[in-house]
């Protein structure tokens, strides 16, 4: 059972564009996805501890825990003088003005999201691989490219008629600074493991969790009863040198040092 976190924070609607969604709109929206297990090891005997199954976490917990990190962070940051502002923003460079101003973020109410994935965690996981192997915007999207600006689809989510895509008409500065916002800043990984998937014993923990829960100790060792009595062939898959698990062929293509395909496989 795995559940969706994310912070969502509340963003003012850009004047051009109304509900457009964070991509269209062009407010800078960072946000994260956490992706946690529904359960655990017990930290004094070896056993798998389930949560209520009605029941995963307190979110308004989690939103004021969060919010109290995150300012701390901000805080510390500024201390440290690692923190630049720039236009408007450069009063915030007195500690007494961003004090004032960090106070009302503090007053103000910080949303956490969580809710149950409506076709269960391999859903969210297929989403999620799709969601941080992408680009920002596909090159289906796009419509026109002129001298001076770019066309291109989207999706208004807000409109009942969400289903016919509309066209969106920017110049290629603006098209390109919100393209760049989709791009991590220097230091940020697109991708971090914690916990039970930490890099340091993630075999480790992975194979524990799986005598645990009684499951397989890799998702193909269901099929590897044909392979047990005939030893391993040269079809057999590779183990993958990270989690162990047998790495399955998704595509085969031709390179340049490939050999010529045989021309009778294409009457096949």
């Amino acid at each position: 059972m795995h559940r969706e976190v994310g912070e969502r924070g509340r963003r003012p609607e850009h004047p051009d564009c109304p509900g457009s969604g964070y991509c269209a709109r062009g407010c800078h929206h960072p946000h994260l996805h956490c992706v946690v297990p529904g359960g655990g090891i017990s930290l004094k005997t070896a056993r798998w501890v389930h949560c209520r199954p009605n029941f995963f976490l307190p979110v308004r917990v989690l939103s004021r825990l969060f919010r109290r990190l995150f300012l701390e962070g901000l805080a510390a940051l500024h201390a440290a003088g690692e923190l630049q502002f720039f236009g408007d923003l450069s009063r915030l460079t007195e500690p007494s003005m961003f004090t004032e101003y960090l106070a009302s973020t503090r007053r103000c109410e910080w949303v956490v999201f969580a809710k149950r994935p409506f076709a269960g965690p391999a859903q969210v996981l297929r989403y999620l691989a799709r969601y941080t192997h992408r680009v920002a915007i596909s090159n289906s999207r796009l419509v026109k490219l002129g001298a001076e600006h770019v066309s291109f689809r989207w999706k208004d989510y807000r409109d009942p008629r969400r289903y016919k895509p509309k066209v969106m008409r920017l110049s290629i500065g603006e098209f390109m600074r919100r393209f760049l916002l989709h791009v991590l800043p220097h230091g940020f990984h697109r991708i971090r493991h914690y916990g039970l998937l930490a890099n340091s014993h993630r075999t480790e923990k992975v194979k524990l969790c799986r005598n645990l829960l009684n499951m397989p100790s890799t998702l193909t060792d269901v099929n590897d009863s044909r392979h047990s009595e005939d030893g391993p062939t040269a079809d057999t898959p590779q183990a993958c040198p990270c989690c162990g698990g047998r790495m399955t062929i998704v595509q085969t293509f031709d390179g340049p040092l490939s050999r010529p395909r045989p021309q009778w496989r294409d009457r096949l």
